[in-house]
């Protein structure tokens, strides 16, 4: 069943049979052409791509921006394990097939670059392409993550680390969703961030809290409050479960692509990062590599002044930097 909103239209399609059964993943359409698959992050949602739908539409693409599995309108398996990221690369596989069609240029920001380019590497006959926002590509390798997130901090605990007990960052969040996601989407703007030398809002301390660290007292540029009514809505109806499911299968995803240590994505890619963006700092060892592990990159920049939140914070150069990207594709 389709809904019409302007030239948006949302549906959901079926995602595949697997160890969580047969579920649904919700989807925003929005032109015609060849089709750009976009994927969201954590704690995010379809509508982190609302100023990209319109613009890629224009450009001549069919773009459809999905709810994530855990996320939205899509399915929340139960089982913890229902979120791995082999299930993720077949929803995104289902999307495409659902909508008639052969092949897609996937886009991921934050978590959904992880999955674009998972996707690219499990599926090449499907992805032809792979943009990737704010987190740069790390092949598979290394020590167990668990083991890794838990040597950092010393004395504080990452935040991976403190997503990892089922039910612990939820009795955190859920009580004041709004209030979280505020903070949350707070620290990691290049406006609202905490200054340099501030306590790092990826650490608790011990016995403390995330939101311990968050800043107050203001919205980023990029949020209004009509965009976190969104935001906070949607989690409020679904729970934080689903989302922080993604983080709690990282052993699992380590486990399952061990065939795949160190593998270079050859299909055309992007990346688009914040100068500003923890990601892009504490992962410059995997942009520098990029040569190896990206050899057939493009196109990639780093924003100045610029956080976490790159297609938000900054729609217009990410829309002109996706579409000048797409259009030099080969057919």
């Amino acid at each position: 069943m389709s809904q019409h909103i302007g030239e948006i239209t949302h549906r959901s399609v079926s995602s595949p049979a697997g160890r969580a059964g047969h579920g649904r993943i919700h989807l925003v359409e929005q032109g015609s052409g060849p089709l750009v698959l976009l994927v969201h992050g954590f704690p995010e949602s379809w509508y982190s791509w609302r100023h990209q739908l319109p613009v890629l539409a224009a450009a001549g693409y069919r773009a459809v921006a999905i709810d994530v599995r855990g996320y939205g309108r899509s399915s929340r398996p139960v089982a913890t394990e229902a979120y791995r990221m082999l299930d993720l690369v077949a929803d995104n596989v289902t999307v495409v097939q659902a909508l008639g069609e052969e092949s897609a240029v996937v886009v991921g920001h934050d978590w959904g670059a992880a999955i674009a380019a998972n996707s690219a590497l499990l599926r090449p006959d499907v992805f032809r392409a792979v943009g990737l926002l704010s987190v740069p590509y790390t092949p598979r390798g290394g020590p167990r993550p668990t083991d890794a997130f838990a040597r950092m901090g010393g004395d504080e605990e990452f935040y991976v680390s403190y997503f990892q007990e089922p039910g612990r960052a939820e009795a955190e969040i859920e009580p004041d969703v709004r209030g979280w996601l505020t903070g949350f989407y707070a620290a990691l703007s290049a406006d609202t961030m905490p200054a340099p030398g501030a306590p790092d809002p990826h650490f608790v301390s011990r016995g403390g809290t995330l939101r311990d660290r968050f800043p107050t007292g203001r919205l980023p540029a990029w949020l209004s409050e009509g965009d976190l009514d969104v935001y906070a809505g949607e989690f409020e109806r679904t729970g934080m479960t689903g989302a922080l499911n993604r983080y709690r299968n990282m052993d699992r995803d380590w486990e399952d692509l061990a065939a795949l240590d160190g593998a270079p994505i050859p299909q055309p890619s992007l990346f688009i990062g914040g100068k500003l963006d923890t990601s892009t700092t504490w992962l410059a060892d995997a942009i520098t590599a990029y040569p190896v592990t990206l050899p057939g990159l493009t196109s990639s920049h780093l924003l100045d002044g610029c956080g976490h939140w790159i297609q938000q914070e900054r729609p217009d150069e990410v829309n002109r930097l996706l579409t000048d990207w797409l259009a030099a594709l080969p057919a």
